[in-house]
């Protein structure tokens, strides 16, 4: 009896946990503790959260949130007791507005984080695929971040309002005052285009497919794909001729006459050119060309 009290007491502790957060399936892959109700992921324990290609914004159950830019990889996870978190970045970057908790650590690849004061979070983190961790500690009331490599002993303390980079991931290879953007891209506009005919905007889609150029590629958050050679769906194409004329006063020589669109064809003549001179009158010239040259006078009317 005492080991089924026991197990209905563990059992009504792990229902009665509650999530750390939620977000939209839609927005990225979920995997690990947590729970769906309809479009939205409770995040009980142990989540990874990958987003697609837009940003997947986290709705953090103690206050604030985390954005998980574009294609990039994230895990939350419970850090020691309360609400305090461990916030995780496998790759890509993510923005974290929130008030903190003593206890809260962040991780990268090759650093982690830990909080040494109190304050309001408002942290962008970026690691790009060579390993450069781009880090903003903005607001003049953000905590003191104390961090350590994991694979050394180094360290380095980030004070509120720095914004540094740390080449290939190391504590010893600082950009102070770094001026990129450590956050999410921003979003581009499409862009629409003008294709052949007059007039005629080309779908963003379309313009898109012609110029595939998202911002996620262009961050490093995501590798780039070479486009085909394909025309994209829906694109119109004007197909032009060229007509070979034979010139009059220079017959070996050859001009080209203006470019007409497929569509309207030149209209062709159907009067046969005359034909050439048959072999009797080509005997009946060399013959008259013989009376002349031997009876001079022959052709002379008669008085």
């Amino acid at each position: 009896m005492r080991r089924l009290a026991l197990l209905l007491t563990l059992s009504a502790a792990v229902h009665a946990q509650q999530p750390m957060g939620t977000v939209a399936t839609h927005d990225a892959l979920v995997s690990g503790g947590l729970e769906v109700h309809a479009e939205r992921a409770s995040l009980i324990s142990n989540a990874s959260v990958t987003a697609y290609d837009h940003p997947a914004p986290i709705d953090l159950a103690r206050g604030g949130e985390v954005l998980v830019c574009a294609t990039s990889q994230f895990h939350l996870l419970r850090s020691g007791t309360g609400p305090s978190l461990l916030f995780a970045l496998d790759r890509g970057a993510f923005e974290l507005r929130t008030p903190s908790e003593p206890q809260d650590v962040i991780l990268t690849p090759d650093l982690r984080f830990t909080l040494t004061t109190p304050g309001p979070l408002d942290l962008s983190l970026r690691v790009t695929p060579n390993g450069d961790t781009c880090v903003d500690n903005a607001g003049p009331n953000a905590p003191t971040l104390q961090l350590a490599d994991v694979f050394s002993n180094a360290t380095y303390r980030l004070l509120p309002g720095q914004h540094v980079l740390f080449e290939h991931g190391s504590l010893r290879e600082v950009v102070d005052k770094e001026t990129s953007s450590c956050g999410c891209p921003a979003p581009v506009e499409p862009i629409v285009i003008a294709v052949a005919t007059p007039g005629e905007p080309t779908a963003p889609s379309t313009a898109a497919a012609q110029h595939p150029f998202p911002a996620a590629v262009s961050q490093g958050l995501a590798p780039a794909t070479l486009p085909d050679n394909s025309p994209p769906a829906g694109e119109k194409h004007t197909q032009v001729s060229a007509i070979l004329a034979v010139g009059g006063n220079q017959p070996d020589s050859l001009t080209a006459a203006p470019p007409t669109p497929s569509a309207a064809a030149t209209p062709v003549s159907t009067t046969p050119p005359p034909s050439p001179p048959g072999a009797h009158d080509i005997f009946h010239a060399i013959g008259h060309f013989f009376k002349k040259l031997f009876h001079p006078g022959s052709d002379k009317p008669n008085p």
